[in-house]
Parts: structure tokens; C-alpha cells; sequence
């Protein structure tokens, strides 16, 4: 099991578990810095016995002892490591616990003893399954491209069950299905693998040093899956590393669950890099909480279902509205941040959108083709039209039109968007007299 940061898709929670939590002798789960929104550096496992998943570079026993504390140079072990392969392909492989702790021992995976699991024909997943960045490929380039290990439970493992002390913070925004992830870790720790202490970060990142922590058995988690928010609670901001590396320490914490969106990972790498220079063995999982869905790799993030079911409630209200009223035109803005997918899915399910504006396809507003032309045509074939706008489209039409660009951030340090559905708004008002002249 890797101590990294480690995106892990909800659907694939199991897996998520059993390499973040337990970890393994050939595991590598999940890292990434997300220096935007979506950036995604690689993920799963790395197989010492395998000729195509050998380390990037040397880090033996020696050279992290010279390095001090245990610790490597981040560029080394922080940034993903790169191989070419056959074919035009590129392995990029990630930070493991024995980068820093080479001598660890290893245990059998109980998952082999369970004949709910061991009577699956391989179930547990080798060294060399990769998984590839791009599914679409051509008869000319098969096998080339991006690839990154495969994630899932392995054959050996780092931690017996009864040494593990695990918990599980929540941050940032609220998301649907958090209690869901939360009741799911807690189930697959405690029935799978035998793990008998597990507590909740309360209140966020500051509830490392401000908070006592929550014990969570399955019976404390029974029916959380059925309320909103997170019986864990959430903060934005106050992460303090050295504060919360401390207490992770102190309390005796080898396994920490992170479940967040962009500053939260950011803030658990910085744990992960504190673990490093004080040679812990400790491991970090980053679970993402976007209900944006724009994660590669990650087929659905958890909330994303839920989002674009919501949506629909707010499209259907602005075609009512909009049917009612000679050339009327409905805005809806929906939450995406720089991602179109929650705009776009709500868009093909709803099938009363007349327009959808999403910040991968640049759009403009004067001129043949422009928006204001489709308006136009489009209230004249049918009297009125639904717009469907994400919230990060336009951003550089808004900030010319208003002739600067906010640079405000939130407690987590992510940008605040300039409110598109209220200049849209605006805009098409400006234009009400050449609508209406149709």
C-alpha cells in the first residue's frame, strides 16, 4: 500500500479499501497533486517482482538513510515516475511506503481466507495490469499512449489488522453520498479485514488538533447512508501539516482516509510529504469528493448521479416559465466549476434545453453563429428556449465585458468564478428589443 495521496472512485470503494487501508506488499494506490481542477498523475499499484513496474529511480535503503529522516528529495518521490514501453506507450508509476521504508513486512491479504472473495478466480489483481488513459484507440496506434497501474486488493499486504488504527476526515463542500463513502470504508475495514479501531476526524482538517475524535463501528454507521452531509462534519481551510502530523502521530494513526475535492488533496500531500521526512509508517488516501466528475481515469465520481438528477428539477421549473411567456428565455447556471459534465448530462436527459454552454467548447456571442443568432432563430421557430450554462463557461467574455478579472479564492484557495447565469442574464436582456423585432 502506497502512503500517497490516492483518488479513489466510489464505485470502486472496495478497491479503494483494500489498497488504501491495508495496503500491500505490490500496491501503489492513487496520487495526485491536482494542480487544476480534473489533472489526474496516475494511479495503482507497483509490483517488485515485475520488469515493466520497476522504480524510476534508485531509492535504496542507503540513499534515504543519507537523505535524512528517512526522507527523499521531493522531485524524486513526489513527482510521477515515467517509463517508456513498447509500442509508444508511457508508464507513469507513483510514490510507495517502501520508497521510504524498504525493509517492511508483509502479510497475507485475509481477503484469500474469505470464500466470498478466494472462490473468485483471480481476484486478486497482478503486477502487470495497467490501465489505459485513452480507451479509443486505432489499429495503428493499439497499446500506445498514457498507461497507469491498475488499482485493486493484491496478494500481500503491509498491516495486520490488529495494529491498524485508521480514521477518516471529511473536507470542504458538502457532497452527496459522503456518508455513503464513510459507511463503506468503515464496513469493508471492520467485515473484510478484521480492523477493530476506527475513528472520525471531527470537524474537518482542525479537528486533528481542536476536536476529540468519533469512534465508528458498523453499528454507528448503520444508516448513515440514509441522511445528508457528513455525520463527520466539515471545514474549509485550517489545515495546519505540522499540527495534524503530530496528532496523527501521537494518537497512534497508521492509515488516514482524506475525502475532498482540490484543497484537500493538496493539503493531504502535504501530510503525506510530513510522513515522509519523519519516516512514519503511516498511509494517506485521498478519496475525491467532486460532484463534478472530472477526474480521468475515474469512470463516475460519487454525487455526479445525484447532480444531474437535481438538475432537472431546475430545468424543468425554467421551461415551464419560459413556455408561459411570449419569447421567454430560461438560464439555468449549474455548479461545475471548469468542468461541463453535470451541465452536459442534465442537458441530455432533460430534453427541453434548447442551448448548453460548457467551458470546454468556447462560445461567443455577436455575429453569424454567434449566440445572440441563435436566440434569435431559435425564439422565432418556437416562441421560447431553455439555456443550460455551467458555471465556468465564459469567464473571459465576463472579465472583458467587465474589463478585469476577479481573483478572489475561497478558504480551500480555489478561484471564485464571476457569476456567468447573472451576466447571461444581463446580456440577453441588452438584446430583448432585436428578439423581439422576430
Amino acid at each position: 500500500m502506497a502512503a500517497a495521496v490516492a483518488p479513489i472512485p466510489a464505485h470502486y470503494l472496495h478497491a479503494a479499501v483494500t489498497l488504501a487501508s491495508h495496503g500491500n506488499a505490490d500496491s501503489k494506490s492513487l496520487v495526485s497533486n491536482l494542480p487544476r481542477r480534473g489533472a489526474f498523475l496516475g494511479f495503482g499499484v507497483r509490483g517488485r517482482g515485475s520488469s515493466r513496474a520497476r522504480p524510476m529511480h534508485d531509492v535504496s535503503n542507503i540513499q534515504l538513510r543519507a537523505a535524512g529522516k528517512w526522507g527523499v528529495v521531493r522531485s524524486e518521490l513526489l513527482n510521477p515516475k515515467s517509463e517508456a514501453g513498447a509500442c509508444g506507450s508511457t508508464f507513469e508509476d507513483v510514490p510507495h511506503i517502501t520508497d521510504w521504508l524498504p525493509d517492511l513486512e508483509t502479510f497475507p491479504n485475509p481477503l484469500k481466507f474469505n470464500p466470498a472473495y478466494s472462490a473468485v478466480k483471480k481476484y486478486f489483481v497482478d503486477d502487470d495490469d495497467f490501465v489505459a488513459k485513452d480507451i479509443v484507440v486505432n489499429m495503428e496506434n493499439v497499446g500506445s499512449g498514457l498507461h497507469f497501474r491498475r488499482a485493486g486488493p493484491r496478494d500481500k499486504i503491509y498491516f495486520r489488522a490488529e495494529e491498524v488504527k485508521a480514521c477518516i476526515v471529511t473536507c470542504g463542500g458538502l457532497c452527496p453520498g459522503l456518508n455513503t463513502v464513510i459507511r463503506e470504508i468503515v464496513c469493508a475495514l471492520w467485515y473484510q479485514y478484521g480492523v477493530r479501531e476506527i475513528y472520525g476526524i471531527d470537524g474537518g482538517y482542525r479537528g486533528f488538533y481542536a476536536r476529540n475524535t468519533i469512534t465508528l463501528n458498523p453499528k454507528v454507521v448503520n444508516d448513515i447512508h440514509k441522511r445528508g452531509g457528513t455525520i463527520l462534519g466539515t471545514s474549509r481551510g485550517g489545515h495546519d501539516t505540522m499540527k495534524i502530523v503530530d496528532s496523527i502521530e501521537n494518537r497512534g494513526i497508521n492509515q488516514v482516509y482524506i475525502i475532498g475535492g482540490d484543497g484537500t488533496h493538496k493539503g493531504a500531500e502535504a501530510i503525506h510529504e510530513e510522513i515522509i521526512k519523519r519516516g512514519l509508517k503511516v498511509v494517506v488516501a485521498g478519496i475525491p469528493k467532486t460532484i463534478d466528475n472530472d477526474i480521468d481515469i475515474i469512470d463516475k465520481s460519487f454525487g455526479f448521479d445525484t447532480a444531474v438528477e437535481e438538475a432537472q428539477r431546475a430545468i424543468n421549473a425554467a421551461h415551464v416559465e419560459a413556455e408561459s411567456t411570449h419569447n421567454g428565455v430560461g438560464v439555468v447556471k449549474l455548479m461545475g466549476r471548469y468542468s461541463g459534465y453535470i451541465a452536459m448530462y442534465a442537458t441530455l436527459a432533460s430534453r427541453d434545453v434548447d442551448c448548453c454552454l460548457i467551458p470546454e467548447v468556447p462560445f461567443f456571442l455577436e455575429g453569424e453563429d454567434g449566440l445572440y443568432e441563435f436566440v434569435y432563430r431559435r425564439l422565432r421557430e418556437n416562441g421560447h428556449m431553455v439555456v443550460v450554462v455551467a458555471e465556468g463557461s465564459g469567464q473571459e467574455l465576463i472579465a472583458e465585458s467587465l474589463s478585469s478579472l476577479d481573483k478572489m479564492s475561497d478558504a480551500s484557495g480555489n478561484r471564485l468564478l464571476l457569476d456567468v447565469g447573472l451576466w447571461l442574464c444581463q446580456r440577453l436582456k441588452v438584446k430583448r428589443t432585436f428578439f423581439e423585432g422576430s
